[in-house]
């Protein structure tokens, strides 16, 4: 009776503990995905601190390109580039805020972030008279947000 509850265990349990053992594996690598094995989703483009959106900024000799110019209130990141040949910073005023960059020398970024409320605000370069060389544009805050507009100055200002 032993010889035969031992062939017993050893044709069905055997089996039985490899299949349990795979599953096992299978559930912890992820094998029971419903999409397929991947997401489809992405998260919305985010930069800087948690919570803000991003703009990118950038500086030339003697230009300033901002990837967004319309804006809804409420926290950015404007992530600045100095992509010139001489040093830039990027200051940003209007409806009673006033922020800006460290200078940055030609190749350096810098990260900015700020809260902006409903108006105008003045975008520039306070760097040895850039601004009066044209380094200046103008965003706006309030109603729709734009995603694609560019605003571009070269030496005539907005």
């Amino acid at each position: 009776m032993a010889t035969t509850l031992m062939t017993f265990a050893r044709r069905n349990v055997g089996p039985g503990l490899a299949a349990g053992a795979l599953a096992g594996i299978l559930v912890a690598c992820g094998g029971g995905d419903d999409n397929g094995g991947g997401s489809t989703s992405s998260p919305p483009e985010r930069s800087g601190e948690p919570g803000t959106t991003q703009v990118d900024v950038k500086m030339t000799d003697f230009k300033m390109e901002l990837s967004k110019t319309t804006l809804k209130a409420g926290d950015y990141t404007f992530v600045a580039k100095n992509d010139g040949q001489h040093d830039h910073a990027l200051e940003i005023e209007g409806s009673g805020t006033e922020e800006e960059t460290r200078t940055l020398e030609p190749g350096e970024s810098a990260n900015l972030t700020i809260t902006l409320k409903d108006g105008t605000y003045e975008v520039y370069c306070p760097v040895d008279g850039h601004k009066d060389m044209g380094m200046k544009t103008e965003l706006t805050v309030g109603g729709a947000s734009t995603g694609s507009s560019t605003n571009t100055t070269n030496g005539n200002g907005y």
